[in-house]
């Protein structure tokens, strides 16, 4: 069984309350992997508080004249372990194609992060029945042979605070994840992780956890609530026995 990992993606939000205290639920547990994404302002923090954390995203060039850009490398030599590749809020905000997501991967292994990729449909493709197409197009430059984990999100699915927004069923997300496993090399099907991205919440989290290919969550809004990011993460040990 692979052991489930829960990540918090904080976004432009600074550190909750009481984040970096010892007994905080951000702190890795024996059962499950516990990663942090803050702004790059809290990350020093995280390391210090010893929580298993990385960028939202990096330059894949060590150094140089890239103003308002920080490196994967200097993440790395920071104290980060992982990586945020891809997410869909860089994606539509910063036009980051899926090649340049592929080549933030290599350079995040490449100086030892481990890359948590995103990928997903937005509404309108989904309508347009493309969602196959679109989750293909994303993957095929990725370095699937290698040690990564893919978070799947349905941007449809993502509500921004939005009550309204329509929420993936446990069982399609299951189906997504299945299809994204399908696409794998053999020997990575079984080993790699694939977390689930779109609006998961204390209210859906235990039904989610619980299909079979689903190993995990990219947290946003809740990720921000310590008690709720706490309940998520029960759910997820509980299962995990």
């Amino acid at each position: 069984m692979r052991k489930y990992l829960i990540a918090a993606n904080w976004k432009m939000n600074s550190a909750p309350e009481g984040a970096f205290d010892p007994e905080s639920p951000y702190q890795t547990h024996a059962d499950v992997d516990v990663v942090v994404f803050p702004t790059y302002l809290d990350l020093r923090d995280c390391i210090e508080a010893k929580i298993l954390s990385g960028p939202q995203y990096g330059h894949v060039e060590e150094h140089g004249a890239h103003t308002g850009d920080v490196s994967l490398k200097m993440c790395k030599d920071l104290g980060c372990l992982y990586a945020l590749c891809g997410h869909s809020d860089r994606r539509g905000e910063h036009g980051e194609t899926s090649e340049q997501v592929a080549a933030q991967v290599i350079a995040a292994l490449e100086c030892e992060l481990h890359p948590i990729v995103c990928l997903g449909e937005t509404l309108k493709e989904k309508k347009a029945g493309k969602t196959e197409d679109v989750i293909k197009a994303m993957m095929a430059p990725l370095p699937l042979e290698s040690d990564l984990t893919i978070a799947y999100e349905p941007v449809w699915a993502i509500s921004r605070g939005d009550p309204n927004t329509p929420a993936a069923t446990p069982e399609d997300a299951q189906q997504m994840h299945a299809l994204i496993r399908s696409m794998l090399p053999d020997d990575r099907k079984e080993q790699t992780r694939i977390l689930y991205g779109g609006s998961m919440k204390l209210e859906n989290a235990e039904a989610l956890l619980g299909q079979i290919d689903i190993d995990g969550g990219l947290i946003g809004g809740a990720s921000l609530k310590p008690d709720q990011f706490a309940l998520i993460i029960e759910a997820a040990s509980k299962l995990s026995t």
